[in-house]
Parts: C-alpha cells; sequence; structure tokens
C-alpha cells in the first residue's frame, strides 16, 4: 500500500431520526483530525430520506468517523442515548459507504453520572501544588447500608472518569464509565479522583516529575505529595477506608500513566496496586530508568507484595519532541522486561492490539484492572 495514493469516498447518510430537521449536519474524522464543523454534509432530511457528501483526497488505512451538528454536545447518537464508536472503514481504494443517524446525543440529558458519585470538594486546597482543584469521590451503594470499610482506589483527570458532560477528547467525550463498572460487580471500593489542571500546558507541568526543555518547570513530586500527605489522610478521617496498602490503589493514563508509576517508585508503603495506562515513558525515559533502577535495588523489600497492572493499546504511538515517531507498546514491554528483572513487583501485562491512545480504550482496560485489582483484596 502506497502512503502516497489518495482515494475518494462517497457517503449517503440515511436520518433515521425525527429530530432536527433542517438543521446542518456535518462528519468529522480522521481525515479532517476530528474538527467538528469542517465538513459540512448538508441539511438533516427528513425522517427516512437521505442525503450524501464526498471526502477526496483521503489516506490509504482506516478512517474514522463521526456525525454532528456543528459541535460536540451535538453528536449523532444510538437509540438509547448512547455515544458509539466511530463509525470505521478501510480505505485501500474508492470507497462508497453508508451510515445512519438513529438519534442525538443532546435529546438525552447531558450527565451520565451515576447517583453514587459526590463531589468531594469543589475547591479541595493542595499545598505543595499551592492550588484549588475540583475532586469527585465515589461512594458505592452499600456505603449507606452498614459501618464496613472499604477499599480505595485514588485516580488522576476526574473529570473523564464518571460523566460524559464534563469529558473532553480529542474526537469528542468519551467517559471511562468508572462508576458504570464498579457499579457493575459486588465488590465495591471508593474512588477517589482529581481534576487535572484547566489547559493540556498545565496539566503535563503538574504531572510530570522532571524537567524538558519544553517544560522547564514541573510539580509531579509536589502532586504525588500532596495526594499522599493531604489528600488521603483527609479521606481516611472523614470515610470509613481500609487505609492500608493493600487496599489503596491508583490508576492514570498517558502522563498520568507516567505519574502513577512514579507514585509506586516513591511511595511503595502507601499503594500496593497501580494501575499504568498508557504511559508516556518516551516523555521522562532516561530518568525513569535510572531511579527505577536505584530505588528498585536499594529497597527490595519494599516493593514486595506489590502489582502492577501495565496496559497499553498496540496501535499506540508517539512523537518525540525531535519529531521521532516511535511505538508506545514496545516501550512498555520494555519496562516490564526490565522490572522483572529488578524487582518483586507482580505483573499484570495488558496489551490490546487494536487499542489506541484514548479514553474509549482506558474505558475498557479500566474495567479489566478492577477485575485483577478485586481478585487481589479478595485473595
Amino acid at each position: 500500500m502506497n502512503q502516497n495514493d489518495r482515494h475518494q469516498v462517497r457517503i449517503e447518510v440515511i436520518n433515521n431520526c425525527d429530530s432536527f430537521i433542517g438543521e446542518r449536519c456535518y462528519l468529522t474524522g480522521s481525515f479532517n483530525n476530528w474538527v467538528a464543523d469542517d465538513h459540512l454534509i448538508g441539511e438533516l432530511p427528513a425522517k427516512g430520506e437521505a442525503f450524501s457528501t464526498i471526502i477526496r483526497d483521503v489516506r490509504p488505512g482506516e478512517l474514522e468517523l463521526k456525525i454532528n451538528r456543528g459541535s460536540w454536545d451535538k453528536l449523532q447518537s444510538t437509540p438509547e442515548g448512547k455515544l458509539p464508536l466511530p463509525f470505521s472503514f478501510q480505505v485501500n481504494h474508492d470507497l462508497e459507504i453508508s451510515l445512519t443517524i438513529d438519534a442525538w446525543r443532546d435529546e438525552f440529558p447531558s450527565s451520565t453520572a451515576s447517583a453514587q458519585v459526590k463531589l468531594l470538594d469543589e475547591n479541595f486546597y493542595f499545598p505543595h501544588l499551592d492550588c484549588y482543584r475540583k475532586v469527585w469521590i465515589y461512594l458505592p451503594k452499600s456505603y449507606a447500608e452498614g459501618d464496613r470499610s472499604y477499599p480505595v482506589l485514588y485516580m488522576h483527570d476526574g473529570q473523564h472518569l464518571f460523566d460524559e458532560a464534563t469529558s473532553v477528547g480529542r474526537a469528542g467525550p468519551v467517559e471511562w464509565m468508572v462508576d458504570e463498572t464498579i457499579d457493575a460487580h459486588e465488590g465495591q471500593v471508593l474512588v477517589v479522583a482529581v481534576d487535572h489542571a484547566p489547559t493540556y500546558a498545565e496539566r503535563e507541568t503538574e504531572f510530570l516529575m522532571h524537567p524538558k526543555p519544553e517544560v522547564p518547570v514541573v510539580k509531579g513530586e509536589a502532586y504525588l505529595k500532596d495526594i499522599v500527605s493531604v489528600l488521603k489522610p483527609y479521606v481516611d478521617k472523614h470515610y470509613r477506608t481500609k487505609s492500608d496498602r493493600d487496599h489503596t490503589a491508583m490508576v492514570g493514563s498517558s502522563i498520568g500513566g507516567l505519574l502513577s508509576l512514579y507514585a509506586a517508585l516513591s511511595y511503595p508503603e502507601t499503594f500496593g496496586t497501580l494501575g499504568i495506562f498508557s504511559p508516556s515513558i518516551w516523555m521522562d525515559r532516561t530518568a525513569l530508568y535510572q531511579i527505577s533502577q536505584e530505588r528498585l535495588e536499594r529497597s527490595k523489600a519494599a516493593f514486595k507484595g506489590m502489582d502492577f497492572y501495565l496496559y497499553v493499546g498496540g496501535r499506540e504511538k508517539r512523537m518525540d519532541s525531535r519529531g521521532k515517531h516511535g511505538n508506545m507498546s514496545r516501550d512498555l514491554q520494555e519496562y516490564a522486561d526490565f522490572l522483572k528483572e529488578h524487582a518483586t513487583i507482580a505483573m499484570e501485562l495488558d496489551i490490546d492490539p487494536h487499542g489506541k491512545h484514548g479514553a474509549q480504550a482506558w474505558q475498557q482496560a479500566f474495567s479489566r484492572f478492577y477485575l485483577f485489582w478485586q481478585e487481589k483484596i479478595n485473595n
């Protein structure tokens, strides 16, 4: 397949919904870098009728598409109001394809969070970061029914975990469905989730442990110190928790996955299980290996009994500051091999060959991680 080839894709869209007739309808996807209102299909026809558009100069490979009415809060949905996966097609020649509109997401309630998700604090103060941040807590249904204590899971990027209304992604809002996942299982835990900083640049500053030319000031160490020495004691004081290491876990993805690796290395006495999803090892590779070797060899006993759940998608790519492409799956496999040589940490390596870098994949990975953690707790 020659990547210089270009193809034409003709798309017919059938409207099976009687809402918003006459409004402008757009196509977005991998062909236009997911700009919501870039490619106009036309005005929505009457229910049962169709309209069409043509995408030209499409590169060979996978083509992903979504339909919207000009913004991410007006996406096509299932008849039940769920956001489906993008329409996906392999393009290696000119194509004619047919899509359907069954309903619109904004016809349904915007919030998808369950009643178990509460606001722990609108402005929780993190003294080492010297900032206020929104913190969420998930309390299982059984929490109000007795006096039992619960394991606790700490998570980053709270906006994207429970509620479609607050989640933001490159290809639209996709939540991790953490609350729905736990609701569906007998094993119950508390989840404490911290919102990330307002911008990606600020998030990067707060999650990285070591500076680099494009990010000279980093606050990852301060962030972790606030989690361990401020937020965790507050949660343990005000909620019925099993506060010991074996019942305390942390999960993060991307830069948050890298940060969770450092949480394990810096606080092995605090976290017994780490869910490390798609970690951005390439952003701090040299320091990560050096610090890992030093701490694991110096304090092997401290890491005994710790568990790592390592997830990555086989289709996750990355590009460093020099414009060099790399494979995140290979990065994580190499680090897992390194851990086997230097540590007594138990590991579960979960590689989805079709997985990409994003919330849709992490939603599925979280469900598998949760079963893994529950088995450890129950044993």
